[in-house]
């Protein structure tokens, strides 16, 4: 089921949103109200797993399109999320190794809709996601995939490190792009693999890389020594897919 992207302003508008089955990406609610509308949204964002920020009013003001927000807004997510289980189950289907992208606090929309396209064109199973400091799937991220989030399931985990860890248990082995690892021309890609994209300015976060069994990096000769975020997770799932062409 799709859905259109929606910015929700206003305690009724939120609520309502909930009842309709909506799915909800992001609530941001004044953190000094506690009133009845608010427990309420708040209850539907407990039993819907959605991440509550509690701002300042005037961070709401900023935010506000109608200046009428009554002390919440709320985005809604241009397309629904997968589940971690929906990925296996892509690739058991396929009768392939599961191949998974791993995306650790990637900010951009424009970045995340690029690395899901790449993903489908080179046979990636699937793309998680952190619920928090990451895009999500908003109408940008949509478009930029350019139809692919209609093909690659993304799921969004409350926490990226336990999920490598459970995801560990099903045989997967998981490499992190790090500048300081081996060449990708002399890692071992293949088999069952998790690829982890770190944040656009710092990289993997030190307790994900810690979980991941290898570092490889990408070799490089100009003057720059960094590439995007979406360019160097298109490259390196590339050397993952001749790997296991080859």
């Amino acid at each position: 089921m799709r859905f259109e992207e929606q910015t929700l302003e206003g305690r009724n508008a939120v609520i309502e949103a909930f009842r309709s089955g909506m799915i909800i990406d992001k609530i941001f609610i004044q953190k000094d109200l506690r009133d009845g509308p608010i427990q309420s949204i708040l209850r539907e964002a407990r039993k819907n797993d959605v991440i509550v920020n509690r701002v300042d009013k005037a961070r709401l003001d900023r935010m506000s399109e109608t200046k009428k927000h009554q002390g919440v807004i709320a985005y809604a997510a241009a397309c629904s999320y997968a589940e971690v289980s929906d990925i296996l189950e892509a690739a058991r289907e396929k009768g392939e190794d599961p191949f998974i992208l791993l995306l650790d606090e990637i900010v951009d929309p424009h970045n995340l809709g690029a690395i899901i396209r790449t993903a489908n064109v080179v046979g990636a199973h699937g793309v998680i996601i952190p619920k928090r400091r990451a895009a999500g799937l908003t109408a940008a991220a949509v478009r930029a995939s350019a139809g692919a989030t209609a093909f690659v399931p993304v799921a969004k985990v409350t926490n990226l490190s336990q999920t490598i860890e459970e995801l560990k248990k099903e045989g997967i082995w998981f490499v992190c792009a790090d500048m300081d690892g081996d060449s990708m021309y002399q890692t071992n890609l293949k088999g069952p693999i998790g690829l982890v994209i770190g944040n656009e300015g710092d990289g993997v976060s030190r307790l994900v890389s810690e979980k991941c069994d290898l570092k490889t990096a990408i070799p490089m000769k100009g003057d720059i020594n960094s590439l995007n975020a979406s360019v160097a997770a298109g490259v390196l799932m590339y050397e993952i897919y001749r790997q296991r062409m080859n």
